[in-house]
C-alpha cells in the first residue's frame, strides 16, 4: 500500500495536476483582491450581482479567497506538489542516474540498427578509433570485444538539481505565510512610531516592538516639475531610545534591521505652520478633497470677522511654496517659506509639515526562495551540457560503431564522423 501511495505521489500526471491546481488557485488570488476588508466585498462582490454569476462576497470569505496564499488547503497543494517532486527525484531521477552510470555494453549486433546514428566500418583500426574517442573526453569501457563510451553525465543530474530547488522555493513560500508579516505607517516628519497598522501577518508571526523615528522627509523635483525621488532619514531605536541605526530611504533602497525591511512608498501633506505677529505658532490642517488629482491639498484661512471671508491656500508639491486664491477663487499668488501673508494680522509661513508613508515587512523564507532561484539557475546552465553515449563491436572483420545523444544532434553527428572518417 505504502509503494503505491508513494508511485502515486512521484508519478509525473499527478504532480501536473497538483501544479494547474496551484495555478489555478493562484489565478484566482490575483483576480480577487487579497486581505481586503468584508465591506470592501461587499462592494465589489454584492450578493445581487455576483462575479461570474456564481462568486458573491460571502462565498469568497467561506472559502478564504480574501487570503489564498494563506489558507490551509493552499497550504496543502504546496506541501503534496513538495511531496511529489521529492518521491520523483528519488524513486526515478535518483535511479536513472544510477542506471545511466552503468556499462550498457551492446553484445549483439541488432541494437546498432535502431540507433539513429549508427555505421560499419571495413578494414578500420579499432585502436584509432578508441584513441579518437578517447581525445574527446569520453569514459571509455572496455570488455573483451565490446566498448561502451560516454560523457557529459554530470548534465543528467540537472533535473534532480531542478526539482531540488522548487522544494527550497516551496519550503520558502510556506516560511514566509506562516513568519511574514506587511504593515503601512504613514509618520509625520520628526515623530516616532511603532509598528501598529498591519495589513497581513502569518499565523505564527511576531511583530517587532522596535521604535523608530522619522528624521526629515524631502522629495527631489526635475526640470519640469515632476517628481524624482522620495527620500526618509529614518533612524531605528533601542528599547531606551537611543539610536543604533540610521539610514536615508528611496524607493526601492530600504533600511534593513533584523530582517524588517523599511520601504519607502508614499508621501502626504497634514498641515501649515505659521508664526504670528506675537510670535506664537499657529497650524491648520490640509486636507485633500479632489478624486481626481490625489497629491493636491487645501486649507481654509478665515479673517476671524466672518466665515465667508478669507483666503484659500492650495499646494501639490514640496517645493517650498502654496498658491494663494480668495473666496470668490480668484488667484492671488504664491506663498513661500520664511514669506509673510496679511489676512487680520500678518502671518509667516514657516513649514509645510509632511509625512511620510513607509512600508514595513519581513519574509524570512526570501532567501530560502533566493536559494532556490541560484540552484534553478545552476541546473539551467548544467542541462545545456550533452549527454552522448557510444557502442562499438569489434568483429573479425567488421566494426559496427553507433551512438545517441538527448541534445545537440548536429554536433554529436560531425563529432562521430570524426571517429569513423
Amino acid at each position: 500500500m505504502k509503494q503505491k501511495v508513494f508511485r502515486l505521489l512521484a508519478d509525473l500526471r499527478f504532480s501536473i495536476f497538483i501544479l494547474l491546481l496551484i495555478s489555478f488557485c493562484s489565478i484566482a488570488g490575483t483576480i480577487i483582491e487579497q486581505d481586503q476588508t468584508i465591506e470592501a466585498y461587499k462592494i465589489n462582490y454584492p450578493l445581487n450581482n455576483p462575479l461570474f454569476g456564481f462568486l458573491s462576497w460571502d462565498l469568497i470569505i467561506k472559502l478564504g479567497l480574501d487570503h489564498v496564499y494563506k489558507t490551509w488547503w493552499f497550504l496543502t497543494l504546496i506541501v503534496l506538489f513538495g511531496c511529489s517532486l521529492t518521491l520523483c527525484s528519488f524513486l526515478q531521477q535518483v535511479p536513472s542516474l544510477k542506471i545511466a552510470r552503468r556499462c550498457q555494453f551492446f553484445r549483439t549486433t541488432s541494437p546498432f540498427y535502431r540507433l539513429k546514428i549508427s555505421t560499419i566500418l571495413n578494414n578500420s583500426s579499432f585502436n584509432q578509433i578508441l584513441s579518437r574517442i578517447k581525445n574527446q573526453q569520453y569514459s571509455i569501457f572496455h570488455q573483451k570485444n565490446m566498448v561502451y563510451c560516454y560523457k557529459g553525465l554530470i548534465g543528467r543530474i540537472a533535473p534532480i538539481i531542478v526539482h531540488f530547488s522548487m522544494i527550497l522555493i516551496l519550503i520558502g513560500t510556506i516560511i514566509g505565510s506562516l513568519f511574514g508579516f506587511k504593515a503601512q505607517e504613514i509618520v509625520p516628519k520628526t515623530e516616532t512610531f511603532h509598528i501598529q497598522n498591519i495589513l497581513t501577518n502569518g499565523p505564527v508571526s511576531i511583530i517587532s516592538r522596535t521604535s523608530a523615528r522619522v528624521n526629515d522627509f524631502w522629495i527631489t523635483y526635475t526640470k519640469t516639475k515632476t517628481i524624482s525621488q522620495f527620500y526618509s532619514d529614518i533612524s531605528i531605536l533601542n528599547s531606551k531610545g537611543n539610536e543604533t541605526t540610521r539610514k536615508t530611504i528611496y524607493v526601492n533602497h530600504p533600511l534593513i534591521q533584523n530582517n524588517i525591511y523599511y520601504y519607502q512608498t508614499d508621501w502626504n501633506l497634514i498641515g501649515l505652520r505659521f508664526q504670528n505677529s506675537a510670535k506664537q505658532i499657529v497650524e491648520y490642517p490640509l486636507i485633500n478633497t479632489f478624486e481626481n488629482q490625489n497629491k493636491v491639498w487645501l486649507t481654509w484661512i478665515s479673517n476671524n470677522k466672518s466665515s465667508n471671508d478669507g483666503i484659500i491656500l492650495i499646494i501639490n508639491n514640496l517645493e517650498g511654496y502654496c498658491s494663494i486664491y480668495n473666496n470668490k477663487g480668484q488667484f492671488l499668488g504664491n506663498l513661500e517659506l520664511n514669506e509673510m501673508v496679511n489676512i487680520l494680522e500678518p502671518m509667516t509661513l514657516l513649514e509645510i509639515i509632511s509625512s511620510t508613508g513607509l512600508q514595513i515587512k519581513t519574509d524570512p523564507g526570501i532567501p530560502v526562495i533566493y536559494l532556490g532561484f541560484f540552484f534553478l539557475m545552476i541546473s539551467t546552465l548544467i542541462s545545456y551540457i550533452t549527454y552522448s553515449q557510444v557502442w562499438m563491436i569489434n568483429t573479425d572483420k567488421q566494426i559496427f560503431i553507433g551512438g545517441n545523444t538527448n541534445r545537440a544532434v548536429f554536433d554529436f553527428e560531425l563529432e562521430f564522423l570524426k571517429f569513423v572518417k
